[in-house]
């Protein structure tokens, strides 16, 4: 039996070479089908996400070659194109590795926590599928649980480490509660659309989406669930808005100081939490002086992002330990696992030589045989048998001299004295 793991991650292979073997959903239970025609395989499981392709599998020996080449061939690319990029891992190292992806630790942003639930859809699908049993549903079930211990006992995700996300988390350090809040928002390229989804999930009461594309702004204002409005109305909509973030193209500032002054006096000087995310620059730099404005800027995020990082790093370290134990706990759960499969193994092996001496005893019974010999051949014959190889070995060892081996085939032999 052997736990084995292959693939290409982010850190392996450039992205021409990650979208030739990521997996399409539909195509999932047809890869995981034809993985398991692989005579040595019992189980497996595929990943596929943007970052990494790699497939777990319990297989009765190591054929780690045969579904590298089967991989090629699934996506018809050249294996020699491939093969540069593939990392291996067997038995505890499956573990340590398919943990750490669990938690975050061999992530593109360090401590992400989509990966979890990209892992837990492919370990839905495969059992789906039915290509899991005992050994990569315990080991799937595990990494899980792994993933769950280091979000609780360490910071690793704690602190954000995108400007979209940090802007949101410092509005809500700020407010405390937003779901009474209005937001609005200025642009709606990738940056704000994060923002707005970072927003959504923090329950946000309303949003608003200004940008030159009034079509653009619709499309993300539906998914979102905000209201869409031209750029050239900001300055109206400044009024109602309690969070403004604001990351466009523009090479002028969008909102002067002027005109977030007049807002304030018409908010009766309720405050506004303000980040320009812009660069150049869409609100004028002067309006952060003005009282109940609080204006940052993206060089301010990027700097908390940098010390976030580095508390992230500082919490990996604490989550490499947890995996180190867990990996441990779970190599002992296979061993024994393993163990078990064997013993039954063994007494399945010596049931057969039972039945099958039994078998000839009752024939010889049958045909008349004196009773005395027929039982006596019986248990010869069993004795024979289950001592042919431990002799075998017993003579092997004798002549190597091999005093441990001796000792141990002489206790398996012993007498019980009970």
């Amino acid at each position: 039996m052997a736990l084995l793991s292959l693939g290409i991650n982010h850190l392996t292979a450039p992205v021409d070479i990650r979208e030739k073997v990521a997996f399409a959903p539909e195509r999932m239970t047809v890869a995981l089908a034809e993985l398991q025609d692989i005579p040595a395989i019992n189980e497996s499981v595929i990943v596929s996400t943007c970052n990494r392709t790699e497939i777990y599998c319990d297989a009765s020996s190591d054929c780690s070659e045969v579904i590298a080449h089967w991989l090629t061939e699934h996506h018809g690319i050249n294996e020699n194109s491939l093969t540069p990029y593939i990392y291996h891992h067997s038995e505890q190292e499956v573990a340590r590795h398919l943990f750490r992806v669990a938690s975050g630790l061999d992530s593109m942003v360090l401590g992400e926590p989509q990966i979890l639930g990209q892992l837990k859809d492919s370990y839905d699908r495969a059992r789906g599928d039915n290509t899991i049993n005992s050994i990569l549903d315990r080991l799937f079930q595990h990494s899980f649980s792994v993933a769950k211990r280091v979000r609780t006992d360490t910071e690793i995700g704690s602190n954000p480490v995108s400007v979209a996300f940090a802007a949101v988390s410092l509005s809500k350090q700020i407010f405390g509660n937003l779901n009474e809040l209005h937001a609005l928002l200025i642009g709606a390229g990738e940056t704000i659309e994060l923002v707005s989804r970072h927003l959504k999930s923090q329950q946000i009461g309303s949003m608003t989406i200004a940008n030159r594309s009034i079509d653009r702004a619709r499309l993300l204002a539906d998914q979102i669930g905000a209201e869409a409005v031209p750029i050239n109305t900001v300055t109206e909509q400044l009024v109602r808005a309690d969070i403004v973030i604001s990351s466009t193209a523009s090479q002028l500032p969008i909102l002067g100081k002027g005109a977030i002054e007049s807002a304030l006096k018409q908010r009766k000087h309720r405050p506004i939490f303000m980040v320009d995310l812009a660069v150049p620059r869409d609100i004028e730099p002067e309006a952060g002086k003005l009282q109940d404005i609080y204006l940052y800027t993206v060089d301010d995020l990027t700097s908390v992002v940098d010390e976030n990082l580095r508390g992230r790093e500082q919490a990996a370290e604490a989550a490499q330990e947890i995996v180190n134990l867990e990996v441990t706990l779970f190599d002992q759960w296979l061993k024994t696992h393993q163990s078990s499969d064997h013993i039954r193994q063994l007494r399945d092996s010596a049931e057969l030589v039972k039945q099958q001496a039994i078998e000839k005893a009752l024939l010889q019974l049958a045909q008349n045989a004196d009773p005395q010999q027929a039982m006596q051949r019986l248990a010869n014959e069993i004795t024979n048998k289950l001592l042919h190889r431990p002799t075998i070995e017993m003579r092997k060892a004798l002549q190597q001299g091999d005093e441990e081996r001796i000792q141990l085939l002489k206790s398996l032999i012993a007498p019980d004295p009970n």
